[in-house]
């Protein structure tokens, strides 16, 4: 990573805007680029190929594929990434990027070309207005119209995109602004009057946190998201050890806390883990870290988490109260505040809460629900069960002492709550997945991000045949770029999950799902022979006697892999919460 206060920039010396956009993102530590050239884009490529020895720019074959890789990159390192596109379609190609990192706190920088300043609004050749489009799905947005802004502009993208809560910030740069030559000020002060990204929570606000705690008898940390973007999973686990109390994760919650920790209850939610919905429901107290009641969590928000009082602690004001009534609310960096609350815990002042064994009842119950209900699923003699596969891929690992440094994504549907479940994380930012938009093709490209951002680590997209297809192209640039990341391919032949809510709500009725190419057909696509036409070593595999050595061939693979295994489609993700019920309502089998 380049170090912007050390990396020599030209000075004194007019430059085109191209330049000086490329020459600002070196200065704010950017070494990799996602790009995908075009007509509005193409000064900005040709700055590119000037910094080759500084800036790596990597092509895509689909825009949208470089805009997930750019979210891989962004979800293993924590830094702002950089996509890069030309005008018209292939800025629009980023909008679904652009709305998946809005809706994950995802600071993603994308970079569009944009038609020249004299015809804008004229409906030019690949106009369109990507300010207006996307201004309720970025975290702020510009569009350059004067060379004179890029550097004033690229700085305050960066600290928009990485203070507070992280999101996306779009740059649509005009096309004769690419080209203009001025002699750039590279420090120039930000124009931000109104934007106040960092609060720590006050004395009085924790005092009234520490009080809940006292009075609560069954307390129940939900910890999420904003655990990973505070970079507070030490901070949380020592609270909850402190506390003596359990947590249940969000999907992007998971690793966050250790899974085999004792006090961990797994995920919550729609498909989380019986006991822990069961706990959420029970408790008196729900402390919520860095989350935002989304509805995949909640189910029936009147009746979720109703019997106790909510701590809400969170950097945006605006999702405290938004879905549920918080009792304690406490606008705050998630790091700072955890870290006050433990220095309070432990104060001698509250040792009684500290002690240890304050919930002998509590947790005698969720022992018994942890006993009575686990994750399971019936495994055949022959046939390769989904959940079977993620979780010996899982064992393989672990018994490699591979854990802790492998990176899983997926793309979005049955197989993404399978890995969920049965892959157990625990460090943070291990697992990288699409889930406030749940965005299908997004496991493939954002492995090679990630495999981009950490070399030394083994990647591994963990897919559905419906979701792999979407991005399937970017097996391309895994040849083409020599990044040796992994997918493990758990092919149904349907799309899973829509699928099972056809089974479980539709009367098994196909509205379309099925996407081979006929019963009588052999498994469709081939994707063994795609994987050859772009150069990319693949197995197939369908007996369960084969799968370890394959996921072993897959793992010490030196180059990019597809591990195309084929699974039953009868399979369902349980257990299962149905949308807008409750924990009462909670499927089983």
């Amino acid at each position: 990573m380049a170090d912007p206060n050390t990396t020599p920039t030209p000075a004194n010396t007019p430059m085109s805007g191209a330049d000086i956009l490329v020459h600002s993102l070196i200065r704010h530590g950017v070494d990799t680029v996602f790009a995908y050239p075009g007509g509005a884009s193409m000064p900005i490529h040709q700055a590119l190929t000037r910094v080759t020895g500084q800036l790596r720019t990597i092509l895509p074959r689909h825009e949208q594929g470089g805009g997930f890789m750019g979210h891989g990159y962004s979800r293993t390192t924590g830094k702002a990434s950089v996509c890069v596109s030309t005008s018209g379609p292939g800025a629009t190609n980023f909008v679904t990027c652009i709305a998946d990192a809005k809706m994950d706190s995802i600071p993603l920088i994308a970079i569009t070309g944009q038609v020249p300043t004299a015809v804008l609004g004229n409906d030019a050749f690949q106009e369109t207005p990507m300010v207006e489009i996307c201004r309720g799905i970025t975290k702020h947005h510009y569009l350059l119209t004067r060379t004179e802004d890029i550097t004033r502009v690229v700085k305050e993208a960066f600290h928009i995109a990485t203070t507070g809560r992280p999101g996306p910030v779009l740059i649509d740069v005009c096309k004769d602004v690419q080209i203009k030559a001025i002699v750039p000020d590279w420090d120039p002060p930000m124009d931000l009057p109104g934007y106040r990204p960092m609060r720590k929570a006050t004395r009085p606000e924790l005092e009234a946190v520490i009080a809940a705690i006292r009075a609560s008898k069954k307390p129940f940390i939900y910890a999420g998201g904003g655990v990973t973007h505070s970079d507070a999973a030490a901070e949380l686990k020592e609270f909850a050890e402190l506390v003596g109390a359990p947590v249940g994760l969000t999907v992007h919650g998971l690793g966050n806390f250790p899974s085999d920790h004792y006090l961990c209850l797994q995920m919550l939610g729609m498909h989380g883990t019986v006991y822990s919905n069961y706990a959420v429901n029970e408790a008196d107290l729900l402390i919520a870290l860095g989350v935002r009641f989304d509805d995949r969590v909640t189910g029936k928000l009147t009746e979720f988490a109703k019997h106790g009082k909510i701590v809400h602690i969170d950097i945006d004001q605006s999702e405290i109260h938004k879905n549920k009534f918080a009792h304690v609310p406490v606008h705050s960096d998630l790091k700072h505040a955890l870290t006050d609350l433990n220095t309070m815990l432990k104060d001698s002042k509250n040792a009684d809460l500290t002690a240890g064994g304050r919930y002998p009842d509590w947790w005698r119950q969720i022992d018994a629900w942890r006993a009575a209900e686990p994750l399971k699923f019936a495994e055949p003699e022959h046939l390769i069960i989904p959940q079977y596969a993620i979780r010996r891929l899982w064992e393989i690992l672990r018994d490699r002492n591979q854990l802790n440094e492998t990176i899983i994504t997926t793309g979005v549907g049955q197989h993404q709550m399978w890995a969920a479940q049965f892959f157990h994380f625990n460090t943070p930012r291990k697992w990288i997945t699409s889930g406030g938009l749940g965005t299908m093709g997004f496991g493939l490209p954002s492995a090679l991000g990630a495999k981009v951002a950490f070399p030394n680590n083994l990647v591994i997209d963990i897919d559905g045949d419906g979701s792999f297809l979407m991005n399937v192209q970017e097996l391309a640039t895994a040849y083409a770029e020599k990044i040796p990341a992994k997918v493990l391919l758990l092919n149904n032949q349907h799309l899973g999950m829509v699928m099972q809510w056809e089974d479980r709500f539709f009367g098994s009725n196909r509205g379309h799902t099925y996407l081979g190419a006929g019963d009588d057909q052999p498994p469709y696509p081939d994707f063994c022979k795609i994987a050859e036409g772009f150069g990319v070593t693949s197995k197939s595999v369908t007996d369960k006697v084969d799968l370890d050595a394959a996921l072993v061939e897959m793992i010490e693979s030196p180059g990019p892999f597809l591990l195309n295994v084929h699974v039953p489609h009868q399979e369902h993700v349980l257990p299962m919460i149905p949308a807008n019920m409750t924990v009462k309502d909670i499927i089983k089998a």
